[in-house]
């Protein structure tokens, strides 16, 4: 399966724990961010929220998305950590895609999302960082907005064309779906390659800046685009990353001096925690075999220690899970807690569960990923009340939460004695059908639970407001 967003800029996400030691916003490494002149006010905050909102749920719809709150939240924290460089304000949100094509993508309104086969070919977080900020500059410096502008409305037509393509992509038709885009963008193609060239290049240049300012080493960029570079010149085809970022010699060259009169930063050439996220997500999107893991760990390697104990998890072999994590506890990776929760749910041993992630969660309380593992735990218990409590504030701060509003809809169904118990089900049901890009079903959902609770004045007041809402977006075009 091949997701080609030819005019969608790519980014990557990490841990924001990488960050280097040095005070970027000292005034020995203040770095100047260009204004974005014209193109600014052509595509209002208010189109761009809507567009970034239309294409997330498009992307789960119809993409493989990878459902892990840890990784997502790992990778969120590092692009949080560069956009606030920015003056883009607060993300739509994140997404992982389960392919191993070398991948990425931004729309405007603050979408970003990866494929697990980026993931895998950088070798420290800076480098994902680093393709990370150039995309982060293609949104800040509007070029979707400029490039509507440019050519006179036609791009808003051509991203109509993208979504069509990925969903024939994802039907199975990969050649299909990458002829409708390609399609779409050939009567622009001669007039954009100039333009686009200079955007990369702006890109690079700023992504840079920003990338340094969050604390990350801008040498790292050089670094990806050269590995990228030998790596493709080896083979007879390119990553789609490439088809829509065109790498030259030239862009190279000057990526390395551009770095080169930076400060200097210290450069991660073995990056331990970065390794464990990367093996764990070769796990998680099938990329590893058990012979590469067990080699890896077998030389007491963290990163490879827990990623086979994930590995055997995912094999519901607990046993063997338990045997390797008892290795890796010693490293106090926050990891490990997951992992050791899952085996623990996964024998059934509910008391140990929670005892294992509770005193990790209230030491991290802002963290989702831990705090969804606990409440996964109480599900499991029966407290369906500290359930709701425990997820409803990340729903507060984030409504895109698809894994809160199912957490949600599972407390609230099992919850016999909860009050208009049948109506939340339905409503919860409908936010997390909704985010997942299956628009019809949530709206019917939505009016089930309008006709339920016509009796109660202030829910259905609530309902009705949502309702609308949703049918709005839905009716709406790009």
């Amino acid at each position: 399966m091949r997701f080609l967003p030819v005019i969608l800029s790519a980014t990557f996400i990490a841990n924001a724990a990488y960050a280097q030691s040095f005070d970027p916003r000292s005034s020995a490494n203040q770095v100047e961010i260009p204004n974005i002149g014209s193109g600014i006010g052509l595509l209002d905050q208010q189109k761009e929220k809507f567009i970034g909102e239309k294409v997330f749920r498009e992307v789960h719809k119809q993409m493989p998305v990878l459902q892990d709150i840890w990784l997502e939240d790992q990778f969120f924290q590092v692009f949080s950590s560069v956009l606030s460089e920015t003056q883009l304000g607060q993300p739509i949100g994140l997404v992982v895609i389960k392919d191993p094509q070398i991948n990425a993508f931004a729309v405007p309104g603050g979408l970003f999302a990866l494929n697990t086969g980026l993931i895998a070919s950088a070798r420290n977080i800076d480098e994902i960082a680093g393709v990370m900020a150039h995309e982060i500059a293609h949104v800040s410096q509007r070029h979707f907005s400029r490039s509507e502008e440019a050519f006179k409305g036609q791009t808003l037509l051509s991203l109509a064309g993208l979504l069509a393509g990925v969903a024939i992509a994802a039907q199975g038709g990969g050649d299909a779906g990458a002829a409708v885009m390609l399609g779409t963008q050939a009567a622009l193609m001669d007039q954009q390659l100039t333009y686009s060239r200079n955007q990369e290049r702006e890109a690079d240049r700023i992504g840079m800046q920003y990338m340094y300012a969050a604390g990350y080493n801008p040498q790292s960029m050089a670094d990806y685009f050269e590995t990228m570079h030998r790596a493709t010149s080896r083979v007879s085809f390119l990553p789609d990353f490439w088809l829509t970022h065109p790498l030259t010699t030239e862009r190279m060259s000057e990526a390395r001096l551009r770095a080169n009169q930076m400060p200097k930063v210290k450069n991660r050439i073995y990056d331990a925690d970065f390794e464990i996220l990367k093996w764990y997500t070769m796990v998680v999107s099938n990329q590893a075999t058990e012979n590469q893991l067990q080699s890896l760990a077998s030389q007491k390697n963290i990163a490879g220690l827990i990623a086979l104990a994930a590995f055997y998890v995912k094999q519901g072999d607990y046993a063997q899970a338990q045997s390797t994590l008892d290795q890796a506890k010693s490293s106090g990776k926050p990891l490990v807690a997951l992992l050791q929760t899952d085996i623990y749910l996964g024998q059934n041993k509910l008391d140990q569960a929670y005892t294992s992630i509770a005193s990790t969660q209230m030491t991290m309380p802002e963290n989702r990923a831990f705090s969804y593992k606990l409440a996964e735990v109480l599900l499991r218990q029966g407290k369906f009340a500290q359930v709701q409590t425990l997820v409803q504030r990340f729903i507060n701060k984030n409504p895109r939460d698809i894994q809160g509003w199912q957490f949600l809809q599972q407390a609230a169904n099992l919850d016999k004695a909860g009050n208009l118990r049948a109506v939340n089900v339905l409503r919860y049901r409908a936010e997390a059908e909704y985010w997942s890009g299956s628009e019809e079903n949530a709206i019917k959902s939505m009016l089930h639970a309008q006709r339920l609770a016509k009796d109660n004045q202030a829910m259905s007041a609530r309902i009705d407001s949502r309702l609308k809402q949703m049918q709005d977006e839905r009716r709406m075009k790009i």
